[in-house]
C-alpha cells in the first residue's frame, strides 16, 4: 500500500478525469469506495451511470449519495480506505435544484475533508474555460462551481489538472515534488 493524499482532479467533460482518480486509489491498495454524486433523471443518465459501473469494474463499493455528501463521508471514512467522489460538479447541480445554501455545504465540505484522515479523491469539472453562459442560472452555476472547486483546492493538500488524459500537478505536498 501506498500513501495517498486527499486530491481534487479538475478537468473538461470528458478529459480522464474520472479514470485517472480510479487509478490513484486502485494503485494505493486501499478498500475502494465510490460515492456516487449523479442521479439517474432520465435514460440516457441512467445508461451513462452503468456504463461507468462496468468500466470501473469489480472491487469497488457504491454509495449513491446525491445531497448528503458531507454526511456519507462522514458515515464512510475508515482506516484501510479510500473514497472516490464523482463528482462534486453533479453534486452541486443537486444542491442548487434543492435550493440549499451552496456556500455553507461547501465550507461544510472543506471543513469534512480536513478532518477525515481517510484520502479522499474529489472529481470536479473546470467549467470557467468556455463561452459565458447565456443564461441567470448557467452564470450562476458555473460562478457557484468556480467558488466551490477553489474551497476544496484551498482544503486538501493536492490538486491536479487533467487535460486530453494528461496530468498537470497544480499542488502537491512539498514531500512530493
Amino acid at each position: 500500500m501506498t500513501s495517498l493524499p486527499t486530491t481534487l482532479v479538475l478537468g473538461g467533460a470528458r478529459s480522464g478525469k474520472s479514470i485517472f482518480a480510479e487509478r490513484l486509489i486502485t494503485d494505493s491498495g486501499l478498500e475502494r469506495i465510490y460515492l456516487a454524486t449523479a442521479t439517474a433523471g432520465d435514460d440516457e443518465m441512467a445508461a451513462r451511470i452503468a456504463r461507468h459501473r462496468q468500466q470501473r469494474g469489480a472491487g469497488w463499493a457504491t454509495i449513491e449519495e446525491p445531497l448528503a455528501l458531507v454526511e456519507a463521508l462522514a458515515r464512510e471514512a475508515s482506516s484501510g480506505r479510500a473514497i472516490l467522489v464523482d463528482c462534486l460538479t453533479l453534486w452541486l447541480s443537486n444542491l442548487m435544484l434543492a435550493e440549499r445554501d451552496v456556500a455553507a455545504e461547501s465550507h461544510r465540505l472543506a471543513l469534512a475533508l480536513s478532518e477525515i484522515e481517510t484520502p479522499v479523491m474529489l472529481v470536479s469539472n473546470e467549467v470557467g474555460l468556455g463561452l459565458v453562459p447565456e443564461t441567470p442560472l448557467g452564470r450562476a452555476f458555473r460562478d457557484a462551481q468556480g467558488r466551490l472547486n477553489q474551497i476544496v483546492a484551498a482544503a486538501v493538500p493536492q490538486v491536479v489538472f487533467i487535460a486530453a488524459g494528461l496530468p498537470l500537478w497544480l499542488k502537491r505536498p512539498a514531500q512530493a515534488m
